[in-house]
């Protein structure tokens, strides 16, 4: 007979769910207690778990498989009726969404810690998406860190581990656990959003990718989908296997940790396009032969040509954005007369949109894009879409880029990571520039005079819900635009983020280089920030 045991425990302090869940070291995650804690937290702050069905898997990082045991013991104990796993605890963070939607579950627990780096002594994370497959809303989590800081007892089952390496189903108690071709699922979703059948004419007509899955979770999607449904050659899809250490990488697709990737694209026989997708494959990168496609511009491209793919084929009811990400995806939907939100960082806050039908495409411009399909960024169906889009127009990407900034303009952009700085260091800089905010319209800045300056502020229009202090606002007469942000996506001190953006219309200057065409709004940001200053940095960790 399985026995449910209550183990007495203690409030363990900084279980505080960042934008995407909660994100430590390792070694922390395995410190007695903490997990469980957070678990029962959820399970508490949720409620309802008896008879309710979770999805549960993660990226294959280091500690996923313990984690996962770990927390079918505790479901079990907490009445829950089914948790279904996908093969060998692996889900995308965008299957676990598909899977929540397609079985109408009460949830999931996806653990990841996205884009950071795994291995002992790396990062873990845990974050739970509520019964739309998005991840839960502030009033959820704010509950779950409110349960975590008064919790006195966790419950767990006496059981062995179960085998998670064979589809199956196995008990736990009075509870099923079914396990779950992990791809399955998500690639019948996509066969009803893109054009399957012209896309692999397009692999059979030479096209050639390269898609570096980086040793991360989209390795095993990729391949089925690319390479086995589309045509496209074996090895199309290089690093597929996923990694508990991601071959010692780091799965962040940008143009620091994904070099080999822009090597080749720039090089001398580059494919026709490149792309990339992160640790749990809710991002994504897009290159074509001899151009990157940064992340704004990606999502503008995507929503001014949805519409060729299947899925979106009646056009979008509107499209978001988050608001560090640059305006291009606003000047598209401006031109066509659809709605434009911004809202703060953090996919859920696109879910309300999403779920009323007021927004089809959303991105973040760290890499992130999606539509209503999930309710998740997902890095995979960005390059299908992609791909949908270049098997119907018949052209490069290049051309279509050179293409939409002739009829949009060109927004430049980029994002300045300044990382693991002192927390203090950075908090007293975000301090003493809100301070002066209201002093800074007016003043100017290496020939750039300031409209306006504030720490945005987003009111849900769907719930009315308000989240103040989202990040610091700086615009230009110009339409230049600076952004100052403290991640929460770190594990170790504070993660600074500058965003930077220049708008043009002279096609004569398209070409430049991004950080040449934003030297000027550089230097007036470490101008009114006092960058160097306050965090002693003379230049940023990543550029992207």
């Amino acid at each position: 007979m399985t026995r449910i045991l209550k183990i007495e425990t203690t409030p363990i302090q900084g279980q505080k769910p960042g934008t995407s869940g909660l994100r430590k070291k390792v070694k922390t995650f395995k410190e007695p207690h903490y997990l469980e804690n957070f678990v029962q937290s959820i399970f508490n702050a949720v409620g309802g778990m008896e008879g309710a069905t979770l999805i549960l898997g993660g990226d294959g990082r280091y500690y996923n498989r313990e984690a996962i045991q770990i927390i079918l013991r505790m479901a079990a104990a907490n009445g829950v009726d089914r948790v279904v796993v996908g093969q060998g605890g692996l889900l995308s963070t965008p299957a676990a969404s598909c899977l929540i939607r397609k079985r109408k579950a009460k949830g999931g627990i996806i653990l990841s810690a996205s884009h950071n780096p795994g291995g002992p002594e790396e990062d873990f994370g845990i974050k739970y998406n509520s019964d739309n497959g998005g991840p839960a809303p502030e009033t959820i989590t704010n509950a779950i860190y409110a349960e975590s800081q008064n919790i006195r007892e966790y419950r767990v089952t006496d059981t062995a581990d179960i085998e998670l390496s064979e589809i199956a189903e196995f008990t736990i108690g009075a509870m099923t656990v079914e396990i779950v071709d992990p791809v399955k699922d998500y690639r019948k979703l996509m066969k009803t959003l893109f054009n399957f059948k012209k896309i692999k004419k397009l692999f059979k007509n030479g096209f050639r990718l390269r898609f570096d899955a980086m040793h991360a979770i989209t390795g095993p999607y990729a391949q089925d989908i690319l390479e086995r449904k589309l045509g496209a050659p074996k090895g199309t899809v290089i690093n597929a296997t996923p990694l508990e250490d991601f071959g010692g990488h780091h799965p962040d697709p940008n143009p620091v940790h994904a070099r080999d990737l822009f090597d080749v694209m720039f090089g001398p026989d580059a494919p026709d396009m490149g792309a990339a997708s992160d640790g749990d494959g809710d991002r994504n990168i897009v290159l074509g032969r001899g151009i990157y496609v940064a992340p704004s511009d990606s999502l503008a491209v995507l929503a001014a040509n949805a519409h060729l793919a299947p899925g979106y084929e009646n056009g979008l009811a509107g499209v978001a954005r988050s608001m560090p990400t640059s305006c291009a995806v606003d000047r598209v939907a401006a031109e066509v007369g659809m709605p434009c939100f911004e809202t703060p960082t953090g996919w859920k806050f696109f879910g309300n949109l999403l779920d009323a039908g007021k927004a089809t495409l959303c991105g973040e411009e760290s890499a992130g894009t999606g539509s209503d399909h999930v309710r998740e960024k997902d890095g995979l169906w960005a390059v299908l879409l992609w791909l949908n889009i270049l098997a119907e127009r018949q052209e490069s990407i290049q051309e279509i880029m050179k293409a939409h900034w002739r009829t949009y303009g060109r927004n430049f952009y980029s994002r300045h990571d300044y990382e693991a700085v002192d927390s203090t260091a950075a908090g007293n800089l975000m301090a003493t520039l809100e301070a002066k905010l209201s002093s800074l319209p007016g003043q100017c800045f290496e020939g750039e005079t300031i409209k306006s300056a504030d720490n945005f502020a987003y009111n849900d229009p769907i719930d009315g819900s308000s989240s103040t202090a989202q990040g610091i606002r700086i615009l230009f007469e110009s339409d230049a635009r600076v952004v100052f942000r403290l991640s929460g996506t770190g594990t170790e001190g504070a993660t600074l983020r500058v965003y930077l953006e220049r708008y043009v219309s002279d096609p004569v200057e398209f070409d430049t280089e991004t950080q040449v065409a934003l030297e000027r709004i550089i230097t007036a940001a470490d101008q009114i920030a006092g960058i160097r200053s306050h965090t002693g940095r003379s230049e940023p960790d990543v550029i992207s």
